[in-house]
């Protein structure tokens, strides 16, 4: 979906220095910009990963294209980048947002809960999902997620869930370090893409409780990569969109399609890094 941006809402933390903006289709997004300081890439990285987190079904925020054009810039000097003692104006064009699951000032979003809400949270079967994508697609940052309450049937695809059911949901977010963020390779690690709080995965006690995310990967249709290929703004492989950084992009996605037969070494290869986070795995 594309869409522009019509209010400033405030400034995210992380390195990405994303703003939250309000868009014309009376949607809120987390807006991250080309000229991040991380790299124009890591646009492209959320894209394909949201394209991929939807197909797989993993809980994650939808997104849209959004546009910044100079006279909402204009208008709202608070949207720029901060380098040091230095604003860096932000580019005019098309830019990834990450969908906020509703009104900010209506909705609490926490990215991090104590304990006693963490056990509680309605899906917690979607760590397990989001590690198998992580691993597959070598996210070099820790596993990043946000918590709100909301009535359930809104967000789970489950039957039996009770009308107007409250509860703590989980969504994966934060994408833009896959492939190794801007490097646009597959390393290897025992520990990449794990969630820092190992209690989501004491319930693991074989390969199997990671099904249907295995098989879904393994099974994983290049025509899902081909559709996220179709909705990268030219702009984002650079302005020329250079032979090169295409070239490096259709060499990485090739490489992801013959990695996805070994997933489920990738996710046993977790066992065998400091802190095994699956202390019940026998």
């Amino acid at each position: 979906m594309r869409v522009n941006a019509r209010r400033f809402i405030r400034k995210m933390r992380g390195g990405a220095q994303a703003h939250l903006l309000e868009a014309d289709d009376g949607q809120f997004y987390v807006v991250k910009f080309q000229n991040n300081p991380q790299h124009r890439r890591i646009l492209v990285n959320e894209l394909i990963a949201s394209e991929i987190l939807a197909h797989l079904q993993i809980a994650s925020p939808g997104y849209g294209l959004v546009r910044v054009t100079p006279d909402f810039l204009d208008a709202n000097p608070d949207v720029h980048i901060q380098l040091g003692s230095r604003q860096v104006p932000v580019e005019p064009g098309w830019h990834f947002g990450s969908r906020h699951p509703g009104h900010p000032d209506r909705l609490a979003v926490f990215d991090f809960i104590p304990d006693q809400l963490l056990e509680k949270v309605a899906n917690p079967e979607q760590f397990l999902a989001a590690l198998v994508f992580d691993r597959w697609l070598s996210n070099a940052d820790g596993r990043q997620s946000i918590f709100f309450r909301a009535e359930l049937s809104d967000w789970m695809a489950r039957p039996g869930i009770p009308p107007r059911k409250l509860g703590f949901v989980a969504l994966m977010v934060d994408h833009g370090f896959i492939f190794n963020g801007p490097h646009w390779d597959l390393p290897e690690s025992a520990i990449s893409g794990l969630y820092p709080r190992r209690k989501v995965y004491q319930a693991v006690t074989s390969i199997r409780d990671f099904e249907p995310w295995l098989s879904r990967v393994i099974n994983f249709p290049e025509s899902v990569l081909d559709r996220a290929l179709s909705r990268i703004p030219p702009e984002w492989l650079g302005h020329e969109r250079t032979e090169k950084e295409e070239a490096d992009l259709d060499r990485l996605l090739n490489a992801l399609v013959r990695r996805k037969k070994r997933i489920v070494d990738l996710v046993e290869d977790c066992r065998s890094g400091p802190g095994n986070p699956f202390p019940n795995w026998k």
